[in-house]
């Protein structure tokens, strides 16, 4: 798509911040005027858009595809993003260990201290087994979870939608939203079986690629829950 506009500017309103091209406000896909709660966000996405060259290239403005997702989808779905989240609490990744090898089942043992975490600052303990059997948890333990995910504003869900999707793992999402864990330590450790495998038997290129991608959408979701609440 060619860029159709010359100048992007921010301007406050009455209801919050706005970037207008050419003078225009800006709308989400679906149409809702896009207004960010505060001028660091307002400011990011305008950079994006200023950045463009004559031919538009939409997946270098990955903030703005996150804000639309915030308007478009977890605004108008909260309840629903609430529960999707949830799920990911109920089959958490924290919960199910290798019985073998000896070595990975060893490094598991590390997710141990943020199960202690979620239990210490949530109140939700979860039950944790080894090898294929599903496990239940509690429904106090998901009751305590389900508040902690219906605590946050939109920003704050879509970012922990991304956190829990990429680690499988709703408590590492909580505490990189909560900022206890950089997303980049979340994420080795909700990898460490692919880590085990790929220092046994090599690693393979195109699932590094995959990780890299997933780590950077990590740490965008991440910035823009910063710059929300900036």
């Amino acid at each position: 798509m060619k860029r159709f506009y010359e100048n992007v500017t921010v301007l406050e309103m009455p209801e919050g911040f706005r970037f207008l091209l050419d003078g225009k406000p800006v709308q989400t896909p679906a149409r809702q005027a896009l207004v960010l709660p505060n001028r660091a966000l307002a400011e990011a996405l305008a950079e994006e858009w200023r950045a463009q060259e004559a031919e538009m290239q939409p997946l270098a403005m990955p903030l703005t595809r996150l804000v639309n997702t915030v308007m478009d989808g977890v605004r108008a779905k909260r309840n629903e993003t609430i529960a999707a989240i949830l799920r990911f609490g109920e089959n958490d990744l924290l919960s199910y260990r290798a019985e073998a090898p000896a070595e990975l089942a060893r490094r598991q043992d590390q997710w141990d201290a943020w199960l202690d975490w979620a239990h210490k600052h949530h109140g939700a303990r979860l039950e944790i087994t080894s090898g294929i059997g599903h496990v239940g948890q509690s429904p106090e333990a998901l009751a305590a979870l389900q508040r902690a995910i219906a605590a946050q504003d939109d920003y704050g869900l879509a970012a922990l939608h991304t956190f829990s999707s990429i680690t499988g793992s709703l408590i590492l999402g909580l505490a990189v939203l909560e900022g206890e864990i950089a997303p980049a330590e979340a994420f080795a450790l909700s990898r460490l079986d692919e880590a085990y495998q790929a220092e046994k038997w090599g690693a393979d290129q195109e699932a590094q690629e995959r990780a890299a991608r997933l780590a950077r959408e990590m740490e965008l979701a991440a910035r823009l829950v910063l710059l929300s609440r900036t």
